[in-house]
């Protein structure tokens, strides 16, 4: 049972760190193609969008590699809850 245990925390971790990755990806996608975030990101911030989407794509970029980490990954759920909290709060109040 406990080899299976293991090989569980090892998947799941190892889907985790891709995710994180992703993510990261993402976030540095909003520096190479910034025509793509654009229209999103100018419905929740209308005014400066392009200082807004680079902004957007470090926090993104930061909290990814934060979640690929083992150590770092409790803190960066925290911070992935107040940035999706951020982003909709933003939507809200410019819609």
């Amino acid at each position: 049972m406990s080899d299976q245990k293991t090989s569980y925390k090892k998947k799941n971790s190892r889907k985790a760190t891709l995710a994180g990755l992703a993510i990261a990806g993402a976030g540095l996608s909003h520096f190479t193609s910034p025509a793509l975030f654009e229209g999103v990101t100018k419905s929740a911030f209308p005014r400066d969008t392009r200082r807004h989407l680079y902004t957007n794509g470090g926090i993104e970029t930061a909290l990814g590699l934060g979640f690929s980490a083992r150590k770092t990954r409790p803190l960066a759920i925290v911070g992935l809850i107040g940035y999706g909290a951020y982003l909709a709060g933003n939507l809200v109040r410019n819609r």
